[in-house]
């Protein structure tokens, strides 16, 4: 494919993996004057805001390509795992991030934005973690997430990493079908979970662009998750609640770690969450969600 030339000079971004929460940052930067690249395998239902570019991170041929780009100033690396194993694992986060890295060399890539995810930590005390916690996670996902943390900080382009905890929105209904056909969680043993909506996913990413790009200093990882860790239990029952249903059967929760997840750096940054707890976040999509039950 043949990349399409701009002659505006507002900032570049190159987003690699330009899923859902890709594409709602690549529009809320095209909204705010920024050319936004998407790269991703099949380009056709990308907006015609974002600059589409066809190929696959595992074939550097195909990366080639993005040696005729304009000067990028921001990558956002947030790509999704094909297969959910090590070797799947390994292959999007690890090498195809040293596969990008290797093709954008001589850009004058300010700064890369990695998307990482909280399941680097190990912690299951009801504690709270932040960036500084230790991580020593028991799992292949949390365990190749921290080496390509370390691969984009180790880099010479700068780099910045931004763990998303558990991320809900428009649709990702799991949850809301369990609950719906009266399935929840118990209070014990007690399990504190930690989110963020998809739209603050982005929005978190579109600040910290900004902020690079007005030349203010950014840390070397932040931890995205809204302002209120909650319970599974309560969590559950309360959207029983919100759809009028019962819940008639309780399961104990998955393992996965007990820990409540600290934003207190991020909002220091200046980032004002859309949806700061899970009660605001679930209001519209529930509602959507009662009318896609109703209309089935």
């Amino acid at each position: 494919m043949q990349i399409k030339e701009t002659t505006q000079t507002s900032p570049r971004v190159l987003i690699a993996g330009c899923g859902d929460i890709g594409i709602h940052l690549a529009l809320r930067l095209s909204r705010q004057g920024h050319t936004v690249y998407g790269l991703r395998r099949n380009i056709n239902q990308l907006p015609e805001a974002i600059h589409g570019i066809s190929a696959d991170l595992g074939d550097l041929s195909q990366l080639s390509q993005l040696r005729s780009l304009p000067a990028i100033d921001m990558l956002v690396y947030c790509v999704a795992a094909s297969q959910r194993d090590a070797a799947g694992y390994r292959q999007a986060y690890v090498q195809g991030l040293m596969n990008l890295q290797a093709v954008l060399a001589k850009q004058p890539v300010k700064r890369i934005l990695f998307v990482s995810s909280s399941a680097v930590y190990h912690q299951n005390d009801d504690g709270w973690v932040d960036e500084t916690s230790p991580t020593a996670p028991p799992r292949f996902n949390g365990q190749v997430m921290l080496e390509a943390e370390q691969q984009v900080l180790n880099h010479r382009i700068p780099g910045t990493v931004v763990r998303f905890s558990g991320i809900y929105g428009p649709g990702r209904s799991h949850l809301l079908s369990q609950v719906f056909q009266g399935k929840g969680y118990s209070a014990e043993p007690a399990q504190f979970s930690n989110r963020i909506h998809r739209d603050d996913c982005s929005g978190v990413l579109a600040h910290l662009i900004n902020l690079e790009l007005q030349g203010e200093p950014l840390e070397d990882i932040y931890l995205a998750s809204d302002d209120y860790p909650s319970g599974l239990h309560e969590v559950s029952h309360w959207l029983a609640r919100e759809m009028g249903v019962e819940i008639t059967e309780e399961a104990a929760p998955r393992s996965g770690g007990s820990k409540k997840c600290s934003n207190r750096r991020l909002q220091a940054s200046g980032y004002q969450f859309e949806y700061p707890d899970f009660r605001a976040g679930y209001k519209d999509l529930i509602r959507e969600f009662l009318a896609q039950q109703s209309g089935a």
